[in-house]
């Protein structure tokens, strides 16, 4: 499995940190700028613009699906957070937010002016 975050923000460096650390060795996590990005079948765009979260069988989700799939993915405490998020209405709910947080990461703790999309 695989966290693709963009490694130029500020943020998503931070929230990526963070997870590396609730995941361990569960989980492999790099910037999508140091990646093949054909090979993983991703553009510039979808990777700068969303978090994005390749399983082990090759399916690819984004946005709060793939945080959702992501803590899921991690020893518990944080594989139920991930069920959690996945319940249909709070996953609704995620898909809503997440764009907001996305557009606006250049003013959350960690983000700098290069978060900006």
């Amino acid at each position: 499995m695989l966290l693709i975050y963009d490694g130029d923000c500020g943020f998503c460096t931070t929230s990526a940190n963070w997870y590396a650390r609730r995941a361990g060795s569960d989980a492999s996590i790099e910037m999508w700028q140091a990646l093949d990005l054909d090979e993983i079948g991703l553009t510039v765009e979808q990777t700068s613009t969303s978090v994005w979260f390749r399983a082990d069988d090759g399916s690819l989700s984004s946005g709060a699906d793939a945080c959702a799939h992501a803590m899921q993915a991690v020893p518990s405490p944080w594989r139920i957070t991930g069920h959690l998020l996945a319940l249909p209405g709070v996953i609704h709910l995620a898909r809503v937010v997440y764009p907001l947080i996305a557009d606006n990461r250049h003013r959350l703790p960690g983000g700098t002016p290069a978060c900006k999309l």
